[in-house]
């Protein structure tokens, strides 16, 4: 296989799985103080991504893809707030175990990845644009 078509297959893979993961981050996000819908519930649960690799049989390459999207098993915080529709008898509410500082790091770190994965892409439709311009000149 081409090297730079190889090249695109692997960034692309690399897109997919950043956007996939910018999107959990985003859920985990929106959903940061969302309680039980009744007194006692269970909140959000924070989700998790997982990659892995896989030999693409086409083109010969490891490319990376979502092997799963879980759901977080760190405790619900507490807080009491018996105002909240959500509390329990004793006034206190179970609230999503998303860390803001946690999923921000996180959103940070995922959009740096996409970003070096799309220069990847540009540069090398950059140099497929170069290899023609050679191939028209030399002839």
């Amino acid at each position: 296989m081409d090297p730079l078509d190889a090249s695109l297959r692997i960034a692309g893979s690399g897109l997919e799985a950043q956007s996939a993961r910018l999107r959990v981050v985003a859920e985990n996000l929106a959903n940061a103080q969302s309680t039980g819908s009744t007194p006692g519930a269970d909140p959000y649960a924070r989700k998790t991504i997982t990659f892995a690799s896989e030999m693409d049989r086409v083109s010969g390459v490891e490319l990376v893809h979502v092997s799963a999207i879980g759901v977080d098993k760190a405790p619900f915080r507490v807080e009491q707030d018996p105002g909240n529709p959500a509390a329990d008898s004793k006034g206190f509410v179970k609230l999503p175990n998303v860390n803001m500082v946690m999923e921000m790091a996180d959103m940070r770190e995922a959009n740096r990845s996409y970003e070096a994965n799309l220069q990847i892409v540009k540069q090398t439709r950059d140099l497929s644009s170069m290899a023609i311009d050679l191939l028209r000149n030399s002839s």
